[in-house]
């Protein structure tokens, strides 16, 4: 069924606001032609035709795809990955444009939703099968590969009660778009019962829980860790890190955490902004609070006397959680917030703070926090004291991280699930 006439108009209106954005966004005249050659066609060249095809948003869901994509790159199959935003592209490319992978793997921006180039996109790449990451849903997108007999399956998928109410606003465009998949592997059940009561077909829905549980460090950022742990003398450094921080997170935590940072030589506090367009805004606020900071982008060390170390660089924060005995995951502090994923700071057994605004993750965290494996905290000054409690109290920590351990193990599982449904199809 095509999509309604009313979002294609929709969409068409939209172009110019849309072209006008990545022209504001884009760091130089390259930049912005690139996007838009990618976007609105004719495209890149295509590396290999009959490729997997995964849709991936953003960084979060990069990462979740990550123990999938590194599957089948191993197997030896091509691999497609599209985004939607610049710092989800530039995250595939640093975990797989690079030996052994890189003459089998392509990065590209996803395409605007619209009929036409969706369509001569889906022509030129010739994918296999589309895997859809997490609630990535775009109408002509599902439909055109439909139309084009191209396998689409929605993978990891998650949908908050909130979300949910959103698409049942508009069953128009809802209802036929979840039709048009041929296979849905959920989370959990709640998300699966929201899709179906959305228009999903149950019988080719199902769940195969959440391949964020499947997820390892990698090997480089470990080494790198211990590396700079003797480089930079940081073995007897109490080290917390404010990992994927939104606005205005930094600046409220920041304020609770000085006094401590003033009292304790010893103690670190590492700043991950979630968006690289922060990055100097941050740097701004530890400035005001005169906090001596050192910054990644200007190849500064972490000094003996440096108390915020500011990791504005892309695709390292394996390499800052490697570092830390305590971490705060944000996005969760704000309003409306919705947190950011956990997995990874537990992933390296460092014990975990999150503010009360986590519904994005709500199923996870949840899970976590009944079994005390996470801590909620309700503000900025409840973060700074449990994590201040975390790096000097480290019995307490690891207490913490041992009842993390055992969710993480009862949970994992769902790749190879994963993997099942997806061969089916190629």
């Amino acid at each position: 069924m095509a999509t309604p006439f009313w979002y294609n108009v929709a969409l068409a209106l939209l172009k110019p606001v849309y072209q006008r954005r990545i022209k504001q966004r884009a760091e130089n005249e390259a930049q912005y032609q690139q996007e838009c050659l990618e976007r609105f066609g004719p495209f890149q060249p295509v590396k290999n035709s009959n490729a997997i095809w995964f849709h991936v948003v953003s960084v979060g869901e990069t990462n979740a795809a990550q123990p999938l994509i590194e599957h089948y790159l191993k197997a030896g199959h091509a691999v497609l990955v599209t985004n939607t935003t610049k710092t989800g592209q530039a995250r595939a490319k640093s975990l797989f444009l690079k030996a052994p992978y890189e003459h089998l793997f392509q990065a590209v921006y996803l395409p605007a939703d619209q009929k036409k180039l969706v369509r001569t996109f889906i022509e030129k790449y010739q994918p296999k099968l589309l895997a859809l990451v997490e609630t990535e849903l775009w109408p002509n997108l599902i439909d055109q590969a439909k139309q084009l007999y191209v396998p689409c399956l929605l993978i990891n998928a998650r949908m908050s009660e909130k979300s949910a109410k959103g698409y049942s606003k508009v069953p128009s465009l809802t209802r036929p778009m979840l039709q048009g998949l041929d296979q849905l592997l959920a989370q959990d059940q709640a998300t699966l019962s929201r899709f179906i009561q959305l228009g999903a077909n149950a019988r080719q829905s199902q769940v195969v829980g959440s391949i964020k549980f499947d997820i390892h460090a990698p090997e480089q950022f470990i080494n790198q860790a211990q590396q700079l742990q003797q480089d930079w003398s940081l073995a007897d450094r109490k080290i917390m890190t404010l990992a994927s921080t939104h606005a205005p997170e930094e600046q409220k935590l920041l304020s609770v955490l000085k006094p401590y940072l003033l009292q304790h030589p010893e103690l670190l506090c590492i700043v991950v902004p979630r968006h690289p367009e922060r990055f100097d805004e941050v740097f701004a606020e530890a400035q005001k609070l005169n906090l001596r900071t050192q910054r990644r982008s200007l190849e500064q060390n972490i000094q003996a006397d440096t108390q915020v170390y500011l990791a504005d660089s892309m695709g390292e924060l394996w390499l800052w959680l490697a570092l830390s005995q305590a971490c705060f995951v944000g996005g969760s502090l704000n309003e409306p917030g919705g947190g950011h994923n956990i997995l990874e700071p537990i992933a390296l057994n460092v014990a975990t703070v999150v503010g009360p605004n986590y519904f994005n993750f709500q199923t996870i965290i949840d899970e976590f926090v009944q079994v005390d494996a996470v801590c909620v905290a309700t503000d900025a000054q409840q973060v700074a004291e449990q994590l201040i409690k975390f790096v000097f109290k480290p019995e307490m920590a690891e207490q913490v991280n041992a009842r993390a351990q055992k969710i993480m193990q009862k949970n994992t599982g769902s790749l190879k699930k994963h993997i099942q449904v997806i061969n089916q199809y190629l």
